[in-house]
C-alpha cells in the first residue's frame, strides 16, 4: 500500500446525500451556483447543467429566508446533493435543514453566540447532515489574526477553534476547508492541518480569479496537495461559468489518475507540423465531451513523438504531410487526408466502444 492511499484511509468519513467524502472514498468534484437561490427555476436549471458536467455535489448561497424556502423546491428537482452556504444568521441553516440540505457551510465564529452554534449542531444532529466548517484568510477572527497574522498557523488556529466548538456540543460529523486566495498560503495552511486533525479535507484556492488564472492556480494548489494524499473533496473557484470549474476540476483529478473518464493528448505543435494541429485538437476536444468511456485519445501533429505517443494511447493521431496516421490499440489502423482525421478518428472510437 502506497503512503498516498495509507494517509487517505485515515480521514473520517462523512456522507453528503449518500455522496461519500473521506476514509479512502474517491474524491469528489463540487460547484457552486451562481444564480439567485431563491429563484427556483433558474437555479435548478443550473444545477442540472452542472450534474451534465459530472458534478458530485452542489452548494448554494443563502443569504436570506426566501432562499432557505426554495430550497426544499429545488432539491425535488435535482439529482446531486446539495449545500447550503450560511454566514451570520444561524436561523437560515435552521431552516436550511428542515428544508432539506444535505450538509451546511458555516464559519462558527460568524453566527453569532456559542448557543447559536449549539442549535446548527443539534439540528444537523438530529437529520444527519455534516457541516463544513470553512476558513477564509479574508475572515480570520481579530484575536487571532493580532497574534498570528494571515499565516498557516492563523488558519489552522481558527479551523481547530472551531472544531473544538462543535465538538462542545458531541457534534463530529464535519469536513474542513482552510482556503486561500495565495497558493502558497493555501498549500502550507491545508499541509499543517492535515497532521492535526482526521476530518476529510475540502480543498480550494478561494478567489483564484478569472477562468485562464483561476484554474491555473487552482491545478497548482489543489494538485499538490492531492499529489501528496491530501484532499477528499476539491472546488475548483472560478469567476466564470460553474460548469467550467466541474470541466477543470474533472480534469484534475484526471490528471493525477484519481478519476476516470476521456483524456486528451495532444503535442504543443512546432515548425515540423504540416497540418493544423491546434484546430484539430480542440476539434476533437470539443467532440469528446460528454463521451462516457475510460480511454486516453493522442492527437500529434509530427514523425517526432506522435507515433510513439499514438501508439501508446487506446486511440490517436500522427499528423503528416497533409495527412494523418490513426492507431489504435498501438496499431495502425489508416491514413486519411488532414480534414477527414477528426471525422475518422471519432468514428474509429465510436465504432470500437460499440464492439466492446
Amino acid at each position: 500500500m502506497s503512503e498516498t492511499h495509507m494517509r487517505k484511509q485515515l480521514r473520517r468519513q462523512i456522507s453528503v446525500g449518500g455522496v461519500l467524502i473521506g476514509d479512502g472514498a474517491p474524491v469528489t468534484v463540487q460547484s457552486m451556483t451562481t444564480t439567485k437561490t431563491a429563484d427556483a427555476e433558474a437555479t435548478v436549471a443550473q444545477i442540472l447543467q452542472l450534474e451534465r458536467a459530472g458534478c458530485d455535489i452542489v452548494r448554494v448561497a443563502v443569504p436570506d429566508e426566501l432562499s432557505a424556502r426554495a430550497i426544499e423546491r429545488i432539491k425535488a428537482r435535482i439529482n446531486i446533493p446539495l449545500v447550503a452556504d450560511i454566514h451570520f444568521d444561524y436561523k437560515l441553516a435552521l431552516l436550511s435543514v428542515e428544508a432539506g440540505a444535505d450538509k451546511i457551510r458555516i464559519n462558527p465564529g460568524n453566527i453569532g453566540s456559542e448557543e447559536n452554534v449549539r442549535r446548527v449542531a443539534e439540528a444537523c444532529r438530529a437529520h444527519n447532515i455534516p457541516i463544513r466548517i470553512g476558513v477564509n484568510s479574508g475572515s480570520l477572527e481579530h484575536d487571532i489574526l493580532a497574534r498570528r497574522g494571515v499565516s498557516p498557523e492563523a488558519m489552522v488556529e481558527s479551523a481547530m477553534r472551531h472544531i473544538e466548538l462543535l465538538n462542545r456540543f458531541d457534534f463530529d460529523d464535519i469536513c474542513v476547508s482552510v482556503k486561500a486566495s495565495e497558493v502558497p498560503l493555501m498549500i502550507a495552511s491545508y499541509r499543517l492541518l492535515q497532521d492535526m486533525m482526521l476530518y476529510p479535507l475540502h480543498l480550494g484556492v478561494t478567489e483564484a480569479g478569472t477562468e485562464f488564472a483561476g484554474i491555473i492556480k487552482s491545478a497548482v494548489g489543489i494538485g499538490a496537495l492531492l499529489a501528496d494524499g491530501i484532499g477528499d473533496t476539491i472546488r475548483v473557484s472560478l469567476t466564470a461559468d460553474p460548469v467550467r470549474e466541474v470541466q477543470a476540476g474533472l480534469e484534475l483529478l484526471k490528471s493525477l489518475d484519481l478519476r476516470r473518464g476521456v483524456r486528451l493528448i495532444s503535442c504543443p505543435t512546432c515548425g515540423r507540423c504540416k497540418i493544423d494541429l491546434i484546430a484539430l485538437a480542440r476539434d476533437v476536444e470539443r467532440r469528446l465531451e460528454g463521451l462516457n468511456a475510460d480511454i486516453t485519445v493522442a492527437v500529434m501533429g509530427c514523425p517526432v513523438n506522435g507515433p510513439g505517443e499514438a501508439r501508446e494511447a487506446d486511440f490517436g493521431i500522427a499528423g503528416g504531410d497533409g495527412e494523418g496516421v490513426l492507431f489504435a490499440h498501438g496499431e495502425v489502423v489508416g491514413k486519411v487526408s488532414a480534414d477527414k482525421l477528426a471525422d475518422a478518428l471519432m468514428t474509429l472510437i465510436a465504432n470500437s466502444l460499440h464492439n466492446k
